[in-house]
């Protein structure tokens, strides 16, 4: 079993589906972890943390504002010292045809999905540099690796993504600094379960494990990414799709 104890992780996004089973796999395995999210939202992610018996405290944060990320970024170092993992999970969907979408729905979803992680990993680089060791984990899509029909900016920013943790990987790879990318397929979300049952069954056939994936699955990846383990894995895209994009 992977083991973050002494670890501090921040996780944005971590209100609800993929954001919230990541921050809790990540404390179940010892981490201490900063869940981020607009007002209180994350909440009930730390109190179920808390109520395991694991660490984790909410942080306040409007991930389009880089104030908010500053501030929060300062706070977590004046508690702990220190900031070992960073999953920047935060990501919000326009979909429209192209010839419809607005130039607002572009500009919400590049700055939330893209600019967000940029600014968040420039946040953390000089303690991580400091203290020469990090793991940022960028969760994508497999949207970004196929394109998507009415999803131009969503598959622009999640693109987007794998290109910016390449660069970065590369950038601080002396360091012991790891950049790596987890790709979801077609996972099982609130949006999802809100589908018909036949609906669920044609999606889960364009993927050759038969099923949609689970937020667990996406969140054992980034827990490995994260860890000790993957310390020689930097600069890559961990596809957790069943197979739907090889």
């Amino acid at each position: 079993m992977i083991h973050l104890s002494g670890k501090v992780a921040i996780v944005t996004g971590a209100s609800r589906g993929i954001g919230r089973t990541v921050a809790t796999m990540l404390a179940s395995r010892g981490a201490h972890v900063v869940a981020a999210a607009r007002g209180d939202h994350a909440a009930s992610t730390v109190a179920e943390i808390q109520a395991a018996g694991r660490q984790a405290e909410v942080a306040f944060l409007e991930v389009t504002d880089a104030g908010s990320i500053d501030a929060m970024i300062a706070a977590v170092l004046e508690r702990h010292g220190r900031i070992d993992i960073l999953v920047n999970n935060a990501g919000i969907t326009r979909d429209q045809l192209m010839l419809r979408m607005k130039r607002d729905d572009w500009d919400q979803v590049i700055a939330t999905n893209l600019t967000s992680a940029f600014v968040c990993s420039q946040a953390v680089l000089k303690p991580m540099l400091k203290q020469h060791s990090g793991r940022i984990v960028n969760i994508s899509s497999v949207v970004g690796q196929t394109g998507n029909a009415g999803q131009a900016n969503y598959a622009a920013s999640k693109a987007g993504l794998i290109g910016f943790s390449k660069a970065l990987a590369r950038e601080v790879a002396s360091r012991s600094i790891t950049v790596n990318v987890v790709a979801p397929g077609l996972i099982e979300t609130d949006m999802t379960k809100a589908l018909t049952d036949k609906a669920q069954v044609d999606w889960a056939a364009q993927v050759p494990l038969g099923r949609l994936g689970t937020t667990a699955d996406v969140a054992a990846a980034v827990c490995f990414l994260a860890s000790d383990e993957a310390s020689y894995i930097t600069g890559q895209v961990l596809a957790v799709n069943g197979g739907m994009y090889m």
